[in-house]
């Protein structure tokens, strides 16, 4: 069985596939960094766990050095040059699935690039870009076991995603479900990581692999084109702080929705959470209320900030928060606005012995993203396209060379400059509302991180083929909960004691002691994941 929490003084990783947390530790073993482990972690869970991200698929990534400098890469693909509101006035929407719905270039290869890159020549990294992929091309080209979310996902997945093309090919062998243990083998994938073990990144955007990846596409109606790989590019970017208790937030600045996760932290602290149970009504119902009152700030305004103004100083405001922390009503439900959607994605974390520390998301949007792969590279496509609006008025309109607007925030908590936890969570529109869960439960209340990440989560939202947004309530609450919470007018509903609706989450603190600096990890165990220490 996984280890979902650990402690040491070298090194460790949390990430929410075992596998992927065994090659960071691994790393981390050999002597190399946390950068090193993160790159190591980011393709080998793209393998591992091919329902939640790809190499077709974006990243965001937020970079501590030892002595708390941040910086953050930036690695959210760009929409195809072809691509317009225009083409999809039929419909009405981007679609979610097929040739269509792959609109933007996927970033996350660029971005282990870029941060192997970064690692060589600012932290010292020894290790090999070749070595750093191996094992996720081994595992590719060798086999997996069947993770149970992967199975649970690939059985509830509807027909037309089965049918997409290269898609039962790739993941449905012999026509059917593997079972849970089930060796699963991706040749395809396999010969295309060798490939960029051999050409780096570089081949990705703008090499042989880079004309085939496109083609691809292109078969199965996509209409990115080589132009479109080619002019991609990860960005260096500066991560957005705010203050919080003793010490400040720190995550992803636009087109992340990384402040608004940061916001519903503030405004909690303003509201006040003492006295509070942390598994109580008053406690939900508080999170719940923040995270309403935010993301309609953050549905207003979140886009690609080189095309329109994302105002957030105005937002960061200290008036302003205190104002939405005041408008929360402590005994009813504020009304709904558009309902949250739900999203698949990762989240890992790792940290040195040197405590520096990198928090990475990575995903493709929607289980599967587009489920179209491309031609005979094994990679499936993200669909992060459906996430832009086609509204012209709206600052998130599709344009071509634009980016959409990110659900992805990889986060930390700093004191004394500092960093004192790495943490973040899959879940599309619920991680701000599992991070500020996982946050507050450890800050606020005093659990451990292990603690926090298992305990009782609920999600505000809409899952999939819903148009109304309900409270959604893991079945370890006590119905005292549900009731009270019900009776202030929130549409309350019960999901399994542990579910994948929750997302995700993982999270590692650094507790520096008489210039020591000892690590716990924690996993979460509704994921396949683990915690691992050096």
């Amino acid at each position: 069985m996984a280890t979902l929490q650990a402690e040491s003084e070298r090194g460790a990783v949390t990430a929410p596939h075992a596998r992927a947390a065994e090659a960071g530790r691994d790393v981390l073993r050999r002597g190399g960094n946390a950068l090193e482990a993160a790159v190591a972690m980011a393709s080998t869970i793209a393998v591992v766990y091919p329902h939640m991200n790809s190499l077709g698929g974006d990243a965001f990534w937020l970079i501590a050095d030892a002595d708390g400098t941040l910086r953050g890469i930036d690695a959210a693909g760009q929409a195809g040059r072809a691509y317009t509101p225009a083409l999809y006035a039929a419909p009405g929407c981007v679609p979610e699935r097929g040739g269509l719905a792959t609109v933007t270039v996927g970033g996350a290869v660029g971005a282990w690039q870029a941060a192997y890159d970064f690692s060589r020549a600012q932290w010292g990294g020894a290790m090999t870009w070749h070595a750093l992929l191996a094992a996720a091309q081994t595992y590719a080209a060798d086999g997996c076991p069947v993770s149970a979310s992967y199975a649970r996902t690939l059985d509830a997945l509807p027909q037309h995603v089965r049918e997409l093309p290269g898609f039962a090919a790739t993941y449905l062998p012999d026509g059917c479900v593997p079972a849970v243990g089930e060796m699963f083998r991706q040749p395809a994938l396999a010969r295309t990581l060798s490939e960029l073990q051999a050409a780096g990144a570089e081949g990705f955007y703008r090499g042989a692999l880079a004309q085939r990846l496109v083609a691809g596409l292109r078969a199965a109606g996509s209409l990115l084109d080589p132009d479109d790989l080619a002019a991609y590019r990860p960005r260096w970017v500066e991560p957005l702080r705010l203050p919080y208790g003793r010490g400040e937030l720190a995550n992803m600045p636009p087109p992340s929705q990384g402040f608004a996760s940061m916001m519903i932290a503030a405004v909690l602290q303003r509201y006040g959470l003492a006295g509070f149970d942390p598994m109580g009504a008053d406690y939900v119902h508080a999170v719940v209320e923040a995270t309403k009152a935010v993301f309609a700030y953050r549905d207003r305004y979140l886009c690609d900030p080189d095309v329109a103004l994302v105002p957030l100083e105005p937002l960061f405001a200290k008036e302003f928060l205190d104002e939405l922390a005041a408008g929360i009503d402590p005994l009813r439900a504020a009304a709904p606005g558009q309902p949250p959607a739900p999203g698949d994605t990762v989240w890992f974390g790792a940290v040195d012995e040197a405590g520096r520390a990198v928090s990475v998301i990575q995903s493709i949007y929607h289980e599967f993203g587009s489920g179209v792969v491309a031609g005979d590279t094994g990679v499936v496509w993200n669909n992060r396209g459906c996430a832009f609006s086609l509204d012209s008025q709206h600052p998130n309109v599709l344009a071509p060379g634009k980016r959409p607007m990110h659900t992805l925030n990889p986060a930390m908590y700093l004191e004394d400059g500092r960093v004192r936890l790495v943490y973040g969570t899959m879940g599309g529109d619920g991680q701000p509302q599992t991070q500020a869960a996982i946050l507050t439960r450890v800050l606020e209340f005093g659990l451990s991180p292990a603690a926090a990440i298992a305990a009782p989560r609920w999600v505000y939202g809409r899952t999939w083929g819903e148009s109304s947004a309900g409270l959604r309530l893991e079945k370890r609450f006590d119905r005292a909960v549900f009731d009270a919470l019900a009776r202030r007018g929130h549409a309350v509903s019960w999901v399994p004691r542990f579910s994948d609706f929750m997302g995700h989450a993982g999270m590692l603190r650094l507790n520096r002691e008489a210039g020591r600096l000892r690590l716990e990890a924690a996993a979460d165990p509704r994921s396949d994941g683990a915690a691992l220490g050096v």
